[in-house]
């Protein structure tokens, strides 16, 4: 009899084309593809709440698999890290309702993007965070941030080659926080386009550099425009902090593991 195991996946995307199968290069689904396979001998098919770009990072990436090997659940985690690579760590498993989904039954998701200031690149965090030595106004992007709020469409912050009909998405939490010379661009939604966050984050940063005007997103979200909007901020300081459902939430699972 099958079964389904959940699971939290955190990993440092820099050595991975992204979270997808693809057949330009490795990537983290493939990697934990193998793992599970060599512990069970099934196909097994791990699917993640999203598809995290080449570069980006995940602090907590749900995913699921099925399968009919009787491994208690909370074993699945030991095992899978037994074989996995060091910048890729299943941090929690366990048995998961047949019909949970990790990508269609996900309720909000939340990415945060890092930058660091200063006039020089901290060593540490050169795959985690983007570096930016001229000033920025923390309020202006602070205020400029809240525009994002709320359901709109947001194709002015879609990549062209994005095809999705429907781009209407609800933003819950959109906001900066700073930590000494780290800033923290945290946005949480229902969903996202493809890009939106770094497209986001980049028209933010140029709003706080003074190349847009403080209410440019408000300007974007109207027109629809793609050119309205600021540059794309690259991979590399992007994380998929948090997925939420109807009744599992990685900060809380996290929180006590």
């Amino acid at each position: 009899m099958s079964r389904r195991i959940r699971v939290i996946v955190q990993y440092d995307g820099t050595n991975y084309v992204g979270w997808q199968v693809q057949e330009n290069g490795i990537s983290v689904q493939q990697r934990l593809n193998e793992a599970a396979n060599a512990i069970t001998g099934e196909k097994i098919q791990f699917h993640g709440s999203g598809r995290t770009d080449s570069g980006v990072h995940a602090y907590a990436q749900v995913a699921h698999f099925d399968t009919t090997v009787r491994m208690p659940a909370d074993k699945f985690a030991i095992a899978l890290n037994m074989r996995l690579p060091r910048d890729i760590r299943v941090l929690y498993s366990e048995e998961a309702p047949e019909d949970f989904h990790s990508r269609f039954s996900a309720k909000n998701k939340t990415y945060r993007y890092t930058v660091q200031t200063g006039l020089h690149a901290d060593v540490f965090t050169r795959t985690t965070a983007l570096h930016v030595h001229t000033p920025l106004d923390l309020s202006r992007m602070q205020r400029a941030a809240k525009f994002a709020l709320g359901e709109h469409d947001f194709s002015a912050f879609m990549s062209a080659g994005c095809t999705l009909e429907n781009t209407v998405r609800t933003i819950t939490k959109s906001e900066w926080t700073q930590n000494g010379k780290y800033l923290y661009y945290e946005v949480s939604a229902n969903g996202f386009l493809y890009n939106m966050v770094r497209i986001l984050a980049g028209t933010l940063l140029e709003i706080g550099g003074g190349k847009l005007p403080e209410d440019a997103i408000k300007t974007a979200l109207a027109s629809g425009l793609r050119a309205d909007a600021g540059a794309t901020a690259p991979p590399h300081a992007l994380c998929l902090w948090r997925v939420q459902y109807e009744d599992f939430d990685t900060d809380e699972v996290l929180s006590q593991v």
